[in-house]
């Protein structure tokens, strides 16, 4: 069996921090209306950091199985590829992990709902778990896997951003409101950078395994454009919100974060070295995650 440093690895730590910003910024939302539940959103967290490590465990089998990891792959090593665990129990983990999943979100679902007598929207939230389950194997994993055919950067703004921030605040105060949806778009737009910034170091190895990411077919200068159009979407995003809801200009207090974005973007552009670009997975991920507290701390806390 692998040792504990060996699957602590697998898990990617290093990409909780994102997942924990989309459950977060929803629940920040949902204080600002009123209607914040601890419970509700710590089982928010719980099963979207299990959603996180169950993809990362299916992207390290599912890569490993088709070649994508290989000697010539940059980045961290990853563990079926490197012999540190065997596919056989990779594949194991990625049942065990899917179960847990699955478990948490029957949890987060009981504690939303109650005895509300909502059982649609009960089911209809149990079935968009499921599909959440699906989509991080799917990524990489079967014979069509979504994320060699250039679709990953959908997959993640639609589960990272739109149905984890509206549906942690949908399910702290079982209702919804329509200008969430900039927060919603803002932290789909961030993860989907990070995404775009991972494929845009791979891009050699993944056109020669056969990954087709979109920054595969867009090419690396197109890539660039794209990631500083994320970047700036994004921030312009919680401008928007911000707008909706002004009261005072205490409220825009987190833009004090945006020049370490600009200084970001900056250091994405002027990098001549795919492999080089790294480090600028986890800048992106721990200053989604600072630009997530600032803002809720500016929204509910301003005079």
């Amino acid at each position: 069996m692998a040792n504990a440093t060996a699957w602590i690895q697998a898990f990617r730590l290093r990409t909780l921090p994102l997942a924990l910003s989309s459950i977060a910024l929803g629940g920040f939302a949902a204080w600002h209306r009123g209607s914040f539940q601890l419970k509700v959103s710590l089982l928010a967290a719980l099963t979207t950091l299990l959603l996180q490590i169950l993809s990362n465990l299916a992207n390290d089998y599912g890569d490993s199985k088709k070649g994508t990891d290989n000697d010539n792959r940059v980045g961290p090593s990853r563990a079926v590829q490197s012999g540190a665990i065997s596919p056989a129990s990779m594949k194991r983990a990625v049942i065990f992990f899917s179960g847990l999943s699955l478990l948490s979100g029957i949890m987060l679902l009981l504690a939303a709902f109650g005895t509300s007598g909502k059982l649609y929207l009960l089911l209809s939230f149990f079935l968009l778990g499921v599909g959440a389950i699906l989509a991080a194997i799917r990524y990489t994993i079967g014979e069509n896997p979504y994320g060699y055919a250039g679709f990953g950067d959908l997959f993640v703004f639609l589960f990272f951003g739109l149905v984890a921030v509206t549906g942690t605040f949908f399910l702290n105060g079982l209702k919804l409101e329509y200008d969430v949806f900039f927060l919603a778009a803002a932290m789909g737009l961030l993860s989907t950078g990070v995404l775009n910034l991972n494929n845009m170091r791979d891009i050699e190895n993944d056109r020669a395994s056969g990954k087709n990411s979109l920054v595969v077919k867009m090419g690396s200068s197109c890539a660039l454009v794209y990631h500083v159009g994320l970047i700036s979407l994004a921030l312009l995003s919680f401008l928007l919100y911000s707008w909706s809801h002004f009261q005072s200009w205490s409220q825009l207090s987190y833009v004090a974060v945006y020049p370490l974005f600009f200084l970001h973007i900056r250091r994405v552009v002027m990098e001549k070295e795919a492999r080089k670009l790294d480090p600028r997975l986890k800048e992106l991920a721990l200053l989604s995650l600072l630009l997530v507290v600032a803002f809720g701390l500016s929204l509910n806390l301003s005079l």
